[in-house]
Formats: C-alpha cells, sequence, structure tokens
C-alpha cells in the first residue's frame, strides 16, 4: 500500500476550510482512493502549514490514476492559485 501526504500553506489560511471541503469528497467519487483524511492545522505556530491531506492507495498505479482523475484536477484548479507552499511525502505502508 502506499501512503500520499500532502501539507499545504495558503495565502489566505482561511482558504483551508473550503479546501478541506473539496479534498474530502473526492473519498468518494475517485476509485483509486482507498482512504482518505484530511487535517486542518489549530497550532497556527510559525512553522505550520494549514492543511494535511492523507490518502491511501494499493499502488503507485492508483495514486497516478487519483492524480490524473478530472474530480482531483478540478479541486487541484481550485486550490494552485491560492497556495504559496506545498510539500508532498509518499511512502509504502
Amino acid at each position: 500500500m502506499l501512503t500520499h501526504v500532502v501539507l499545504m500553506k495558503f495565502a489566505d489560511p482561511a482558504d483551508a476550510v473550503t479546501a478541506g471541503r473539496l479534498l474530502e469528497g473526492l473519498g468518494g467519487t475517485v476509485g483509486q482512493i482507498r482512504s482518505l483524511t484530511v487535517g486542518l492545522d489549530v497550532v497556527r505556530s510559525e512553522v505550520s502549514y494549514d492543511l494535511c491531506l492523507v490518502t491511501t492507495h494499493d499502488s503507485v498505479d492508483d495514486l497516478r490514476g487519483y492524480q490524473s482523475h478530472p474530480a482531483h484536477l478540478e479541486a487541484s484548479a481550485w486550490l494552485r492559485p491560492r497556495l504559496v507552499a506545498r510539500a508532498v511525502v509518499d511512502h509504502e505502508s
């Protein structure tokens, strides 16, 4: 299994709430997602990111299928212009 972790920092941290809703909707739409969790930062330290997305997939191919799925591309189109930073780690689990 593959775990996909994405940390996002928004120009306007209030956008994290809307982003969380958009991303949570992918769980019921994209078949290649085995599980999906969205967490919003509550500490708000100087090194904090605003949102953490964790998805699991059966394989790297399923991760790629998720990333190219029209629903993911639509969510990404909304997210990307609002982000000031993003970090990703994909690891076997």
